[in-house]
C-alpha cells in the first residue's frame, strides 16, 4: 500500500477504486449534485489549508476519495506549518478554506490575535480526540494528572512551562480549563507558550516544556517515543466537545455560496465514510500518515481513532468518546452554543476585555443555513436546536442561555 501511495494521483485513483466496492459506484461517476444550472459551484477548484493532525482527515479524504467531484468541486489540501500561518493565509485569501481551530476563527473575527476580518464557520469537523501530555520527567516525580501536578507545583517551586497551539484556539482553552479545575491559574502560576502541533514532541524531547495540549497523533506519539504521559484526554474535560471547524471568510461565503455549500457537503460525506467502520478508519490512518499529510507512523494514528488508549504508565482503556468525524450527524452541525463557549473562555482569560454580544457573534460566524443545505444534499440529520447542553469536568453546565453569567462565574480567571 505504501508504495502505491507515493503520488497523490495514484493515491486518489487507488482509494477511489477502493470505494467502488464500498459504495457500488465510483465517486467520479456518481450523479454530480450541484454540477449544473444556478446551483453550480462558482469556483470549481479550492485550496483548503490543514495542519498535520489526525482531525484533518475528513478534508483529506474528501479529496483523496474523489467525494469532492460528486459535488462539482476539486479540493486541493494544502499542508501548513502553524495555526498563525493558517490564519494569515485565510485572511489574505491565499487559502479558500481551512481545517481550523474553533477559537481561531472567532479570535480573527473579533481581532483578538492579529488581524481582524469577518469570518465564517461552515461546519464542525470533529469532536474529541485531543489530549494533555505531561513530560516523563514530571511523571517520574509523581505528576501524572491534574491533582498530582498541582501538588508538585506547590512543593517543588520553579517556573513551569506549558504549551498550547494558538492563543485563542481550542488547545489553549482545554489546557487552561483543566489547570483551573485543578486549582492552578494558567495566567499566574505557570508560563504558557505557543508551539505548532507537529513541533510539540520535538520540543518536549529537548525539555522546552513540562506539558502540552495538542491534537492527535502528537499525544500518542509522545508515549510511543517515551517522552511523555497522557494526563487527561479532552473528551474527559468535555465529552463530545467541538474541536476543528471548516473555516473561511465571510467574504468568500458571500461571493461563492454554492462553492461553500458543495465543499461542506463533500466533507460531511467524507466524515460519514470515516465513521462508517473499522476498515475505513484503518484506510484513513494509512492515507493521512503519509508524509504529504501528517507524516508519522500509522500506529501513531490508528489506535486512538478506534478508542484504544494507553497513558504511557501501563494503564490501557477503551474510550467510546474517541475522535468522531460524523457521529450519526451529531458532530458536524455548527451549534451556536459551541462558538459562544469559546467566547466565554476568551472573556474569562482576559483575551476579551468586555463581554461581547455572544449570540450575535455566533450568528454572524456560524453559517447554519448553508450547513442545512449541505446536510440535506448528503442526507445527514439536522438537529432541531442551534444550542446544546453539556456538563464539563468541574460540574458546570453550559447551555448557551446566560453566557455573561457563565463567563463571570469561574473562581479562577485572569
Amino acid at each position: 500500500m505504501t508504495d502505491l501511495l507515493k503520488t497523490s494521483l495514484t493515491r486518489r485513483s487507488l482509494l477511489q477504486a477502493a470505494t467502488v466496492g464500498a459504495a457500488g459506484v465510483s465517486p467520479a461517476l456518481r450523479s454530480v449534485v450541484y454540477a449544473a444550472g444556478s446551483d453550480a459551484p462558482e469556483k470549481k477548484e479550492v485550496k483548503i489549508g490543514f495542519i498535520p493532525l489526525t482531525d484533518c482527515a475528513s478534508v483529506v479524504m474528501a479529496s483523496v476519495l474523489g467525494i469532492d467531484q460528486k459535488y462539482g468541486v476539486k479540493i486541493i489540501p494544502t499542508k501548513e506549518a502553524s495555526w498563525a500561518g493558517v490564519r494569515d493565509k485565510l485572511v489574505s485569501g491565499e487559502l479558500d478554506f481551512a481545517h481550523s481551530l474553533y477559537g481561531l476563527i472567532y479570535g480573527v473575527h473579533l481581532g483578538l490575535a492579529g488581524p481582524k476580518k469577518d469570518m465564517a464557520i461552515l461546519m464542525t469537523l470533529n469532536h474529541n480526540g485531543q489530549a494533555i501530555t505531561l513530560s516523563k520527567k514530571l511523571a517520574d516525580k509523581g505528576a501524572v494528572d491534574g491533582p498530582s501536578l498541582a501538588k508538585l507545583m506547590n512543593t517543588d517551586k520553579r517556573e513551569y512551562t506549558f504549551a498550547q497551539t494558538f492563543p485563542t484556539g481550542t488547545h489553549a482553552m482545554w489546557l487552561y480549563y483543566w489547570m483551573a479545575a485543578n486549582g492552578i491559574n494558567p495566567m499566574s502560576d505557570a508560563k504558557v507558550i505557543t508551539v505548532p502541533p507537529p513541533q510539540m514532541v520535538a520540543n518536549m524531547r529537548v525539555g522546552n516544556m513540562d506539558g502540552y495540549c495538542v491534537g492527535e497523533p502528537w499525544g500518542h506519539r509522545a508515549i510511543i517515543d517515551g517522552i511523555g504521559v497522557t494526563a487527561m484526554t479532552t473528551q474527559d474535560i468535555w465529552k463530545d466537545h467541538p474541536e476543528k471547524v471548516l473555516g473561511t471568510t465571510s467574504e468568500f461565503v458571500k461571493k461563492y455560496p454554492n462553492t461553500a455549500r458543495a465543499v461542506t457537503a463533500a466533507i460531511i460525506e467524507a466524515g460519514q465514510w470515516i465513521d462508517a467502520g473499522l476498515q475505513n478508519k484503518n484506510k484513513m490512518a494509512e492515507t493521512i500518515a503519509d508524509k504529504s499529510y501528517v507524516n508519522t507512523s500509522v500506529d501513531a494514528i490508528n489506535q486512538r481513532i478506534l478508542g484504544r488508549y494507553q497513558n504511557g504508565m501501563g494503564k490501557t482503556w477503551d474510550d467510546p468518546n474517541h475522535m468522531k468525524f460524523y457521529g450519526d450527524g451529531a458532530v458536524t452541525f455548527p451549534y451556536l452554543s459551541d462558538g459562544m463557549w469559546f467566547l466565554t473562555q476568551h472573556k474569562r482569560w482576559g483575551l476579551l476585555k468586555d463581554h461581547p454580544d455572544y449570540l450575535g457573534v455566533a450568528k454572524q460566524i456560524n453559517q447554519i443555513d448553508i450547513y442545512k443545505q449541505a446536510a440535506t444534499a448528503v442526507k445527514a440529520p439536522i438537529p432541531k436546536d442551534v444550542m446544546r447542553t453539556s456538563k464539563l469536568m468541574d460540574g458546570t453546565v453550559w447551555d448557551g442561555k446566560d453566557p455573561k453569567k457563565y463567563a463571570d462565574g469561574f473562581k479562577i480567571k485572569a
